[in-house]
């Protein structure tokens, strides 16, 4: 049985640095290939408002001109800092609108879920998780920035997580 492949985008929302990754799935099953990964930097001179457009117009050019089929990222679980739990929301809501303008499916994952499906233990390192996609990605060298490696292991999870996705919905129909 084959399946259609899927394009997913993967954010890693930061204010400074926004990472974003495009995976394709190779049909059936958890195998997929490197569309293209990079970051959307914002400069600390920039205002906020500048800087959140300059976040949702990055995302909404890498989905013109990547057509994803769904957009997955990290969800916000615990900041120290209240005003970096903000700033980061904001840089949140700046990359979800860009996809809701575009009517794109999300999916969402905590930092734990995304590293056991990426590295296969909830505690990995953002080292091992780099290393770990370039390995599923068949990578000739790491992505170019740990923002970047961030995305593309959300866009991973939600290919490694889909099977189990499409189960549940399988038994729940029943």
């Amino acid at each position: 049985m084959t399946s259609t492949p899927q394009r997913i985008l993967g954010v890693d929302p930061g204010l400074r640095f926004t990472g974003f990754g495009v995976v394709e799935t190779a049909g059936a099953g958890r195998q997929a290939r490197l569309i293209e990964c990079g970051e959307i930097k914002t400069r600390a001179e920039q205002s906020l408002p500048e800087r959140l457009q300059i976040i949702h117009d990055g995302i909404e050019a890498v989905v013109m001109r990547t057509h994803p089929d769904r957009m997955a990222f990290e969800q916000l679980v615990y900041c120290k800092n209240v005003q970096i739990a903000l700033l980061l929301g904001q840089a949140r809501a700046a990359t979800i609108l860009a996809g809701a303008k575009l009517a794109l499916p999300m999916s969402e994952y905590t930092p734990a879920e995304i590293k056991q499906a990426v590295v296969g233990r909830g505690r990995a390192s953002k080292d091992q998780v780099q290393k770990m996609v370039r390995v599923l990605l068949a990578m000739n060298q790491p992505p170019e920035s740990e923002h970047a490696a961030d995305a593309l292991a959300a866009a991973l999870t939600y290919i490694h997580a889909k099977p189990v996705h499409d189960l549940l919905r399988g038994a729940l129909k029943r």
